[in-house]
């Protein structure tokens, strides 16, 4: 929590105070960094793993699958 009069500081820098326009940043250059750390992969939301449309799902997990072979 923000003690009275202190503005709130810049999330990624934490050395300038945050602006307006940019808020919760300082400026468009820590706005713009943040955005690429999360298309770099660099951050992450915790949860459980999400299967995408090509990953095989197995409708039978109590059977054994047979395979020519």
């Amino acid at each position: 929590m923000d003690r009275m009069g202190e503005a709130p500081l810049c999330i990624l820098c934490r050395r300038h105070p945050v602006s307006e326009r940019w808020r919760p940043f300082c400026s468009e250059r820590c706005r713009n960094e943040d955005l690429a750390r999360w298309a770099e992969g660099r951050y992450s939301v915790p949860g459980e793993p999400v299967h995408g449309p090509d990953a095989e799902i197995d409708e039978h997990p109590d059977t054994e699958s047979t395979k020519d072979g």
